[in-house]
């Protein structure tokens, strides 16, 4: 079996952590004080969970580049649907949730799909009219729950959940397929 490399992180923190990002690298972050050794041990016992996540992200880097990349055109048409659907979605659900918001803005954003700011400011990712119907109402939601909960909460998660009870389905769709479209739009 295969060596795994790694970047090693060393910090003041009190426990050790592996994470396998998008670009299928890895990366361990472990406290200052801990032994070379144990740290070889920590990735050796976790080699199946790290493998199987270096072939996940492989696999979707590959699929990522099959698809290709977005151009700029497409990024435009883009903005410009959602400008014409994203702040009548926001007001739809802003009067179901009883909550009000400042400006509504879309942008090419690489790695967010939505963002609020604390005075109520909703950004939007253009990228979001690639995807389905049900999952952008669901972005349109979770953010405007943030006027009700700055934070991801359980609260926040019952105010999702009364609006649009499939969101974890969304979330998975947005993580897995949606990675996909982020990955598009960086290359």
């Amino acid at each position: 079996m295969d060596k795994i490399v790694y970047s090693l992180i060393r910090s003041k923190r009190r426990t050790i952590s592996v994470e396998v990002t998008e670009d299928a690298s890895v990366i361990v972050r472990a406290p200052k004080w801990m032994a070379k050794r144990e740290i070889e041990a920590y990735v050796y016992e976790n080699s199946d969970w790290i493998r199987r996540h270096l072939d996940k992200a492989s696999k979707r880097n590959k699929k990522a580049d099959d698809r290709g990349r977005i151009t700029d055109n497409e990024l435009d048409g883009l903005a410009i649907m959602a400008l014409a659907e994203i702040p009548e979605k926001v007001r739809h659900y802003a009067d179901i949730l009883g909550v009000t918001y400042g400006n509504i803005t879309v942008k090419n954003q690489k790695t967010l799909w939505a963002s609020c700011s604390s005075n109520g400011n909703l950004n939007f990712n253009c990228l979001l009219m690639k995807t389905p119907e049900h999952v952008r109402d669901y972005v349109v939601v979770h953010e405007l729950c943030h006027r009700l909960e700055m934070n991801h909460s359980r609260a926040f998660w019952d105010h999702v959940g009364t609006v649009i009870p499939d969101y974890k389905e969304c979330r998975r769709w947005l993580k897995e397929e949606g990675s996909l479209l982020l990955r598009m739009n960086r290359q």
